[in-house]
């Protein structure tokens, strides 16, 4: 299970493992604020598995880094061939380097699209201009995605955690 890690302003800020919440709980670094029902027994003590905690302390707020990968891109691209602008599945799609490979392109935010294949196979190892087929957007780093990818299986929010969520959730 994962817990939902509030600041002081209680404002979600990211979700953890239930192990490392109850560890921050333990070193007073964290309050409880919503619990599941499961019990967590060791020798000496018993507690109810945190769901939800607010952070003690103020911690400087740092915009997460989006991770480069393959679904990351395809989310951000809105899972759409960046040369013909349909929108495919994601095993429909490949990841074409703007700049190919051959050519010194590197493998990187801004570098890399969503190309359905066909389109992909007739770019081959060329740029959008020498194979004249411009791209819909310019491919940059992302600073957020969206919460849910398009066909993704959604997992289930747990409802102790919608409060806090507001409509998000």
């Amino acid at each position: 299970m994962r817990t939902l890690v509030l600041d002081q302003g209680y404002q979600p800020r990211h979700v953890i493992p239930w192990q490392k919440a109850v560890s921050m709980l333990y070193v007073g670094k964290a309050d409880v604020v919503e619990e599941y029902g499961e019990i967590i027994r060791s020798p000496r003590s018993a507690l109810r598995m945190p769901a939800v905690v607010r952070l003690r302390r103020r911690s400087p707020w740092r915009p997460p880094r989006v991770r480069f990968c393959r679904t990351n891109v395809m989310l951000r691209d809105e899972m759409t061939c960046q040369y013909c602008g349909q929108e495919f599945s994601a095993t429909e799609l490949t990841y074409d380097h703007v700049v190919p490979r051959c050519q010194g392109g590197p493998t990187s935010w801004e570098n890399i699209v969503t190309a359905c294949r066909p389109c992909n196979e007739r770019k081959g190892g060329r740029t959008p201009q020498q194979a004249d087929m411009p791209l819909l957007r310019q491919p940059r780093r992302p600073w957020t995605l969206p919460t849910v990818a398009p066909g993704a299986e959604v997992r289930r929010v747990p409802d102790l955690w919608r409060t806090w969520l507001g409509r998000a959730a």
